[in-house]
């Protein structure tokens, strides 16, 4: 039973962050770049796990305790969101003929880990999926949360990683300025998109 009810934990964690977001669309442009790859992975896994057990530990708890808190994370996520966006345009306008996928690294490890946490702790949805969502379906699961929280984590792991050392495959078609283009300016209305629906109460 424990085993059946990981495995329903794995399905759905994986579920809920396979859609292209804030936080995928960055780790793919990492992995793209081969820059900080597992530092940025581990950072992200270990984001969601913590939220998760958080979810399934406290989460009527934090509902009760702190009413504000989401307003305050809707809309300086949106502004976080919208910042970023903003730069990612600025990139794929300004790429020259020169940018190939196996350029030298110009972020820092520093400003790259700021940006991965930046892009999971400010996103609202982030707490939404693993937090509000996970936290509730694991409640039917009554003495089993943990074998579901398990599922979930290792859901987390295995997609982040997946994701960011698997966008090796893609570097030859990436070996194209305009492809980077192409990338930068779908991570931009990807982020603008998500801006938008944290605004509208979405």
């Amino acid at each position: 039973m424990s085993f059946s009810i990981y495995v329903t934990g794995l399905m759905m964690g994986l579920s809920l962050i396979v859609a292209i977001g804030a936080q995928n669309a960055f780790i793919l442009r990492q992995g793209l770049r081969n820059e900080h790859v597992f530092a940025v992975c581990l950072a992200c896994a270990l984001s969601d796990a913590a939220l998760i057990v958080l979810g399934v530990t406290s989460l009527q708890q934090i509902a009760r305790l702190l009413p504000w808190l989401d307003p305050v994370m809707r809309y300086g996520g949106a502004a976080f969101l919208a910042w970023y966006g903003a730069k990612s345009l600025y990139s794929a306008l300004r790429s020259s003929a020169t940018l190939t996928a196996a350029e030298v690294t110009t972020a820092s490890f520093r400003q790259t880990l700021m940006t991965c946490l930046a892009l999971t702790w400010l996103n609202p949805h982030v707490y939404l999926d693993t937090v509000v969502l996970l936290g509730t379906i694991s409640t039917r699961y009554p003495g089993q949360q943990t074998s579901f929280a398990a599922g979930a984590v290792t859901g987390s792991f295995l997609f982040f990683f997946s994701l960011g050392y698997g966008a090796t495959w893609l570097r030859p078609i990436f070996s194209k300025p305009s492809s980077w283009r192409m990338l930068e300016t779908l991570v931009a209305f990807t982020m603008w998109v998500i801006a938008f629906k944290l605004l509208g109460g979405m």
